[in-house]
């Protein structure tokens, strides 16, 4: 136990030092990066993708689903995958900071809930959307996400009568393609990248690494991930506790 934890204080170490000498850090996360808020992921073994019911949890989250079986989307959406009580972790927390000293350029996330925003960060890329933002299918017109949870009923409905969407990417849904050019433009730039809380399986995202040519590339992730081999550093440790004390001794 003795060596594991010299092991991650020479890591926490060494990505201090890398942040200190960093100007462009650019942040790629996904469902890891919540779970320590209370929000369950998808893939892992008692994910969201684990869950037995009726329909498969892939197909409710599908546009064609949403269409179909309005009402059993909502029931799903509104149980399992909205938390609106959440609040942001010291990894979120850690990002936020490191935007304010001038030292992230973005956040890239695949993850939906807002928590980002919420922990302070502004430059957000929500490459599946966010629950934060809804719209009435039928005249446009915006809800946030308490607005949206206070419309009476199963289904929400706008005051026209249309029904209320998330702005989330659903299954057979493009993603938006103005979102993944500046994703991609913010990784081109960066002098370093840090991956956190994703096992990468999910594409498009993934593929945005690609982009990718500066000089440190991090990976911090409980599993292993297809980006380990090309890593400069990679830390299976807990994501808020590893970002908090790297950000802390960095400053």
């Amino acid at each position: 136990m003795g060596r594991e934890a010299d092991r991650l204080e020479a890591q926490i170490t060494a990505l201090a030092a890398w942040i200190s000498e960093s100007q462009r850090i650019v942040f790629f996360g996904g469902a890891g990066v919540s779970t320590e808020s209370g929000i369950p992921d998808f893939r892992s073994s008692d994910g969201l993708y684990a869950e037995k019911r009726r329909y498969p949890p892939e197909q409710i989250v599908s546009h064609s689903f949403f269409l179909s079986h309005t009402e059993q989307f909502y029931e799903f959406y509104k149980e399992r995958m909205l938390y609106p009580e959440a609040a942001p972790n010291a990894a979120h927390l850690a990002l936020a900071e490191l935007e304010r000293q001038g030292k992230l350029s973005a956040v890239i996330t695949q993850n939906i809930d807002g928590l980002h925003e919420k922990a302070g960060s502004k430059k957000v890329l929500p490459l599946h959307g966010t629950v934060l933002r809804n719209h009435c299918q039928r005249c446009g017109k915006f809800y946030n996400l308490r607005d949206m949870l206070a419309r009476p009923g199963t289904v929400p409905h706008c005051d026209c009568g249309g029904v209320i969407k998330p702005d989330v990417v659903l299954y057979e849904e493009a993603l938006d393609t103005a979102l993944l050019k500046e994703a991609a433009r913010c990784i081109a730039a960066a002098d370093m990248l840090i991956i956190g809380g994703t096992s990468l399986a999910v594409y498009p995202a993934a593929g945005l690494l690609r982009y990718f040519s500066g000089r440190r590339l991090v990976v911090i992730n409980r599993s292993a991930t297809p980006a380990d081999r090309d890593a400069d550093l990679v830390i299976q440790a807990p994501i808020g506790e590893v970002l908090s004390e790297a950000v802390a001794r960095a400053h």
